[in-house]
């Protein structure tokens, strides 16, 4: 899951994106409101953090230029401003949880899950496809009833796929949501998760699209 950090304190940036990488998370981080504008426009996040107190841009004025762009993704925000107003303002301009500093790592995690999965329609934490089920907070797959050891990658790419079942995800929107920058993709990169993840959880859970993409059936749904 990739998702976008702004934040301008350097060692608490820091801290979160070395944190949420543990935990399972793609992070890229900028470190003013411009650079944080400019990466939700272009990048398809599955969610971003929003510090309030940025230089060049203010989050608040982030949040408000993204959404009137049409921009949609679930967005957190970050911030030591504790007082009602500026939560109500943050809410109101488009935030869709809002978290004061300083924030638990694994809340955070939990809330950021939360905010994705719902953004996917999936009221569940825990996704079902067929025999397969996957649990994001614990990063375990089973298949019928079995854990199955996955990679890391194997793990994000079956993540996206039912998040987004019923849906068709082409090679570039796949590596877009598997890799954060600087991070060398191979050109057959997904091609091999997808091989792998067909042997381990058989070879019709994800369907290939000719020309196209990957996708999950339809009927997959929450547990």
């Amino acid at each position: 899951m990739r998702i976008l950090l702004a934040e301008d304190d350097p060692l608490l940036g820091d801290g979160l994106r070395a944190g949420l990488r543990q935990l399972g998370f793609q992070v890229d981080w900028v470190r003013d409101g411009e650079a944080a504008e400019r990466e939700l426009r272009a990048e398809p996040y599955a969610a971003a953090v929003l510090d309030l107190g940025l230089p060049r841009l203010d989050g608040l004025d982030v949040l408000a230029r993204v959404r009137r762009a049409g921009v949609t993704l679930p967005v957190l925000v970050l911030t030591a401003r504790d007082a009602v107003p500026d939560r109500i303002r943050g809410l109101d301009l488009g935030a869709d949880d809002y978290v004061v500093k300083p924030v638990d790592l694994h809340e955070l995690a939990a809330r950021l899950r939360a905010l994705v999965r719902r953004a996917h329609g999936q009221p569940q934490e825990r996704l079902q496809a067929q025999d397969v089920t996957l649990d994001p907070a614990a990063r375990g797959v089973t298949l019928a009833g079995t854990p199955v050891a996955l990679s890391a990658r194997e793990f994000d790419l079956l993540h996206a796929l039912m998040l987004a079942a019923g849906r068709v995800l082409t090679r570039e929107q796949l590596e877009q949501q598997l890799y954060s920058w600087g991070q060398e993709v191979e050109s057959n990169a997904i091609e091999v998760h997808i091989h792998h993840l067909r042997r381990k959880l058989g070879a019709g859970l994800i369907q290939t699209v000719r020309g196209v993409g990957y996708c999950l059936p339809r009927q997959a749904a929450t547990r």
